[in-house]
Formats: structure tokens, C-alpha cells, sequence
């Protein structure tokens, strides 16, 4: 299952490393390193990240990073303090949300809460009170930081100032990128093999409610990868962190009750409520996905074949094949690829990732690859052909070519200085008090 949660791309993943200073035969007495408003930062809170650095090497000067971490922090306690005082809202369970999903990125590295345990010296429970004080303060930190910075635009001449201001022996490399488009065929599940995975489902429920044991029909029969293994349990979740027919399902459940059959984007699924908890639940499911055929997926592959054959020919625009047969989402846009970042401009690990086996690299600008086998965006079997619009080479970043990404950069950059600005005057009227160690550095960002 894609872990049917929506929110995994909203807090970039926590990376805690608890362990780092016991892994190294350290003892860290922990204290108060700073005071921010009424909030504090513990001498621990700059030793974690530092240690990783220390791990990472670049250590010319130990104080100078303890220095800039704090730097870091007390912005960031600048924010939250500020959002305290303007009573910016973040509730319990969108905090409680966050937490189960990094909790549960946890669990599927280490394999058990004991192992865990025993990897970064907190129990399960602790473990969860500190990711839910720093996801809370995370929260309120990036909200209160969107309204500082969100309405910060760059023109295009602070684009070519910002770009001319860079070192020539500075510039970054650009990697290969590609702009491609893309006419995606995925079969249709016949009615007949629909009709099998509800019947299948049906004995599931049927045998459950005779009193087999959830968990090991769903170790044994449930097609969701993360969940299986853990008798179907998927964690607690709060309400719009799930998709709809799935949430709407678990919610309306009681303590140890068996939902009917329900249909979502991944397939069909029965649950188990296992325990309520505040707003949040806890569930387990058997998820089956019907199966496209082999011979609906040779139709798909010929169909796309003919009609690579037809734009080659020129009978039919790509653009136009596109909006008549894709099946993907950007048919409308003529097929054409976009980047996470709204780009249409590829990177390989982008290309790789999606269509590997179609071996756009190696392709000449124009051309339109045979039909070629790929998973979907919702990990079902399809085809697809692509035509390489642009191969752009590896080159040293111009404003020609990288115009987008120095755009972000330059807008990134302005964003950093209206903060910088808003931080040295919330400094003038907050209350700070460094502990004794850090009374000499120079920060170089509040100063």
C-alpha cells in the first residue's frame, strides 16, 4: 500500500539520531544552552546535529558550528515564539499525524520497538513525545515563516543580479536533463475480475467473522506490503490524512468491528478497528487489488505500437495522440512531463525512476520510443511511449539554459534575507539570555 496517508511531502523527514552520542561512549549532561521568550534550547538540541556533522567530517572549527546551530535555532524559537504570541494554530492531532508517520518510518527501519529501543536508547512512547515537541514547534515555525516570507516575489532583473553576483569558478553544475512527453495506456480491469476480488474479499470477512484472527488472514492474503507483515495494522491517523473511502470507513467503525467492502484508488479493502484514540484511529485492513490481464496488456501494447507507428508517420501530432489515447493526468497538456518542481525539464534519477526500461538517454531529440511496460503513478502495470522533446547536456549554469533554477535561487536567497530582517528586529523586542559558553559567538544571520 503507498501508505494511503496524503501528508508524507509536507515536513521534509526528521533525521533525530538519538543514538549518535551514545554510539560514540559519550555522556551528554544535558541543560538549558538558551532562552528564547519563554521558550528554551537544551545544550542537547545543538549537540545532536553537531555530532552528525562531526560524523560527516568538516569540523575546522567545532565552536564556530556549535555557533551556527544555535544561530539556526534561536530563529527558529524566534518563530515559534512569535507564533505562540499571535495564537497560530496547530492542533494536537495534525501533530499526533505527523509523529505516527515518522514513528512508522522508524518501526520499518529497526523492525520492532525493541530494536528501536535499543538504537536510540528511548522507548516507543518517548520516542513519541519528542518527535510531537519538535513536529509542534516545526509546525508553528513554518507557518509563522510562510507568513513572513510568502509574499516575496523576485524579478527578472534581481534573477540576472542574483546570478551575476555568483563567482564564475562558482557556478554549479547542471546535470544531464531531458524534456520529454509521454502517452501513457493503462487497461481497464475487467467487471468479471472486479467480481473475483470481492468474492475473495467476502470469504475473507465471512471467515473472519467466524472467528479467524484479522492479523493472519492479513499476514497471509493482504497485497499491502507495508501493512501485511504487521497483521495489517496501519497506525493511527487522524481525519484527511487518509484517502476518503478509507478514512470514512475506519472512522465509522467500533472497537474490534469489520467494515463492509469498500473500493479506494488501490484496490478493494476490509478493516478493523482496532483502537480509538482522541481523533485518531488505528485500523487494520486487507487491501486486494484486481489484476489487469496479459491479454489486455498486449491489446495496450500493440495499440500504443500503432500508434507510435502513426506519429512517426505524421498522420498524428504526439500532442494530439496524446489528449485522444493517454490515460495518464497530463493527456490534456499533450503528454507532457512535469517535474515535482513544476519544471519540464528532467534530471536522470527523475527519468530512471519512471521510465528506466524506455531508455530515454539514449535516444535522439524527436524520436518516439516503441510501447514499453511501466508502473503508473498508482503502481499498476501499463504502457507507454515516449518522444524526447530536448536532451539539455551537463554544462556550468547559464541564464539561458537554468533560467528556472536560478529563478528558485534567487527567490530562495530573498526569502532568506526578508527573514534575516525579520529576526533582528523580533531580537530587539524578545527576551534572549545565552548561557555562558555561547556569550562569543558571532552570528552572522542576527547580528
Amino acid at each position: 500500500m503507498k501508505k494511503i496517508l496524503l501528508i508524507a511531502a509536507i515536513i521534509p523527514f526528521l533525521t533525530l539520531h538519538f543514538s549518535t552520542l551514545q554510539a560514540q561512549g559519550e555522556t551528554l549532561v544535558d541543560g538549558v544552552a538558551a532562552v528564547v521568550g519563554k521558550n528554551i534550547i537544551k545544550h542537547s538540541d545543538i549537540e545532536r546535529p553537531f555530532a552528525q556533522m562531526r560524523l560527516r567530517g568538516g569540523m575546522a572549527d567545532a565552536e564556530a558550528n556549535r555557533c551556527a546551530i544555535l544561530e539556526n535555532l534561536i530563529i527558529n524559537q524566534l518563530l515559534v515564539h512569535k507564533g505562540e504570541v499571535d495564537s497560530v494554530e496547530v492542533t494536537d492531532d495534525e501533530v499526533a499525524a505527523y509523529a505516527e508517520y515518522y514513528l512508522e518510518n522508524d518501526l520499518n527501519q529497526y523492525g520492532t520497538r525493541e530494536a528501536l529501543r535499543q538504537a536510540t536508547g528511548f522507548t516507543y512512547d518517548e520516542l513519541k513525545q519528542q518527535y510531537e515537541r519538535m513536529l509542534r514547534s516545526m509546525i508553528l515555525a513554518q507557518r509563522v515563516q510562510y507568513d513572513i516570507t510568502g509574499s516575496v516575489k523576485v524579478t527578472p532583473r534581481e534573477v540576472t543580479e542574483f546570478f551575476n553576483a555568483i563567482p564564475a569558478d562558482s557556478l554549479p553544475d547542471m546535470p544531464d536533463r531531458y524534456e520529454i512527453s509521454v502517452i501513457e495506456l493503462t487497461p481497464t480491469v475487467t467487471e468479471a475480475e472486479r467480481d473475483r476480488v470481492r468474492n475473495q474479499l467476502a470469504e475473507l470477512r465471512e471467515r473472519v467473522i467466524k472467528g479467524e484472527k484479522f492479523s493472519m488472514l492479513a499476514t497471509l492474503y493482504s497485497q499491502d506490503p507495508g501493512s501485511a507483515k504487521k497483521g495489517g495494522e496501519v497506525g493511527f491517523f487522524g481525519r484527511g490524512k487518509m484517502v476518503a473511502e478509507f478514512e470514512a470507513a475506519a472512522f465509522a467503525l467500533k472497537p474490534g468491528e469489520v467494515s463492509p467492502i469498500i473500493e479506494s484508488q488501490l484496490g478493494f479493502h476490509i478493516l478493523q478497528l482496532i483502537e480509538r484514540r482522541g481523533n485518531t484511529v488505528n485500523c487494520r485492513h486487507i487491501l486486494l487489488i484486481p489484476q489487469i490481464s496479459s491479454a489486455d496488456l498486449l491489446a495496450a501494447r500493440m495499440k500504443l505500437d500503432s500508434v507510435a507507428t502513426e506519429i512517426r508517420a505524421g498522420h498524428i501530432s504526439f500532442e494530439d495522440a496524446a489528449r485522444q489515447y493517454s490515460t495518464a493526468a497530463n493527456a490534456r497538456q499533450g503528454g507532457t512531463a512535469v517535474a515535482a518542481d513544476g519544471s519540464t525539464k528532467l534530471d536522470r534519477t527523475s527519468i530512471d525512476a519512471d521510465y528506466y526500461s524506455v531508455g530515454i538517454p539514449g535516444m535522439d531529440e524527436g524520436q518516439v520510443s516503441n510501447a514499453t511496460a511501466i508502473k503508473n503513478a498508482d503502481g499498476k502495470d501499463a504502457y507507454c511511449i515516449v518522444r524526447l522533446n530536448r536532451k539539455h547536456p551537463a554544462h556550468k549554469a547559464n541564464l539561458t539554459d537554468d533560467y528556472d533554477a536560478i529563478y528558485n535561487a534567487a527567490l530562495a536567497d530573498a526569502k532568506q534575507q526578508k527573514l534575516r530582517q525579520w529576526a533582528k528586529q523580533q531580537m530587539a523586542k524578545t527576551y534572549i539570555r545565552l548561557d555562558d559558553q555561547y556569550k562569543n559567538c558571532v552570528f552572522h544571520n542576527l547580528q
